[in-house]
């Protein structure tokens, strides 16, 4: 879906001297005290970004103390395999410059998630060992399109028993974030429940529909014993012409914070997220995305698109 031009230049040209990260440290921060007011234990994970952890964005400064003191975990996508491609090594000095921020992060508190892009039998072996062995929570995906549970290995890596009663004590994940390929709601919901993850990263919702507060529930028991924590994918660096907010007539008279589209992404679309209505949408009110997790009964929130202050810098 093509949106009609979006007020470029005048926008970002009035916008140059902004703090992009400044911004969207505190989105990630006012975010999460909004959600801790209303469930105390909320969990807050944002998803890459990980320069905003310091002042300089180089992993040897100081870190943003408020802005780690916000967030439990931290994900990282392709940190030893799916840089550049799919089940490829990802090279060296990335991986290197990505970890020394990983680390700094579990230094201070933060627990790792990475989300490694990879199918061969020996990458993804190798994916969760060499994240374990640096303390990181890891999932293998075999789909770019995060829409399956991988066939392999039959069970997750460090599987156990037990309740997962902080992040920090959870041996692996599930991120499934598009549910289309298993046909119905019951389908999908029956193939998750079905899992022995210690946590699950997953849309909040099926559809056009949240999921309710019985589904979610009913997701957070392994299915070998032992309970989980439910988290839910929001974006909050992108418009997404597929959920409830969408509005039709913004293709052609978009709001003012709405900027370019995601050339791999099509329907998914920029947003100036410091912007006081794009706020709004995401958190804030009973009519919010996150206000609508909450009701659902979500853990937590895994936030995408942190970094969508490089598009504007």
């Amino acid at each position: 879906m093509a949106v009609a031009a979006v007020h470029g230049s005048a926008c970002q040209t009035a916008s140059d001297s902004r703090d992009y990260r400044g911004d969207m440290r505190r989105l990630v921060q006012d975010l999460g005290a909004y959600a801790r007011t209303l469930q105390p234990g909320f969990l807050v994970i944002p998803q890459n970004g990980h320069e905003l952890l310091t002042h300089s964005g180089e992993p040897s400064d100081t870190i943003v103390g408020e802005y780690v003191a916000a967030i439990d975990g931290m994900g990282r996508e392709d940190l030893f395999y799916g840089y550049d491609a799919d089940d490829v090594p990802t090279p060296a000095d990335e991986r290197d410059r990505m970890a020394a921020f990983m680390d700094l992060a579990e230094t201070n508190g933060v627990q790792i998630l990475v989300t490694d892009y990879c199918s061969t039998a020996v990458y993804v072996i190798d994916s969760y060992v060499q994240s374990s062995q640096r303390g990181y929570i890891s999932f293998a995906a075999d789909h770019r399109e995060l829409d399956n549970v991988p066939a392999y290995p039959a069970q997750p890596f460090g599987v156990h028993g037990g309740d997962v009663a902080r992040l920090d004590s959870a041996r692996n994940f599930l991120y499934l974030i598009n549910p289309d390929a298993f046909g119905s709601r019951e389908a999908y919901l029956n193939a998750v429940r079905g899992t022995d993850y210690d946590l699950l990263i997953v849309d909040a919702f099926y559809n056009d529909t949240v999921l309710a507060a019985p589904d979610v529930a009913s997701l957070k028991t392994k299915s070998g014993g032992g309970s989980r924590f439910v988290i839910a994918y929001m974006s909050i660096g992108e418009a997404e012409d597929y959920r409830y907010y969408w509005q039709d007539s913004w293709t052609v008279d978009p709001p003012s914070w709405l900027a370019g589209e995601n050339p791999n992404w099509p329907g998914n679309y920029k947003v100036r997220y410091w912007d006081a209505e794009w706020r709004a949408i995401i958190f804030g009110n009973d009519g919010s995305y996150l206000k609508r997790i909450l009701d659902a009964g979500f853990d937590g929130v895994y936030l995408d698109i942190i970094d969508a202050y490089e598009y504007f810098e």
